[in-house]
């Protein structure tokens, strides 16, 4: 009973984050963060300096996938590379003041998108009930 009422929750969320991620691609202009490189930005202002392969582990991609995705980063100014002061031989990437001048406004457009949605189609109620499972759908995607 309990898979199948686990099963169930999974394929109805899968549907409603396949939309969801189709609606903000679909918002998003061609000058603004793409997903991964506004995933990367957000995880190095919210966790600190990382190596490629740290990035690349957490959002479990291949290291030369990650690669990709910083180069876009650095050429675009929004990241920098320093040397690990515990480890002579590594880089750790960290946002520069333009990445998180590129992620805030690129995250509070999206924000300010999905506040007006949720302002127009949910009542207060509903509103604190998405709030509390935002964190655990968090917690849900870091462990797959």
């Amino acid at each position: 009973m309990r898979r199948t009422k686990a099963y169930e929750v999974a394929a109805a969320m899968l549907m409603s984050v396949s939309l969801l991620k189709r609606r903000i691609r679909d918002s998003v202009d061609d000058a603004a963060l793409t997903s991964p490189e506004l995933r990367v930005l957000s995880r190095l202002d919210r966790a600190g300096p990382a190596t490629t392969a740290d990035l690349a582990r957490q959002e479990q991609i291949t290291p030369q996938a990650m690669g990709s995705t910083v180069a876009l980063l650095e050429k675009r100014g929004f990241v920098a590379r320093s040397p690990d002061p515990r480890h002579g031989r590594r880089m750790l990437l960290a946002p520069t003041r333009e990445g998180e001048e590129a992620l805030r406004s690129g995250s509070s457009a999206i924000a300010d998108r999905f506040t007006d949605a949720l302002l127009a189609a949910f009542d207060d109620d509903e509103i604190e009930v998405l709030r509390a499972a935002a964190p655990l759908i968090e917690r849900w995607a870091e462990r797959m």
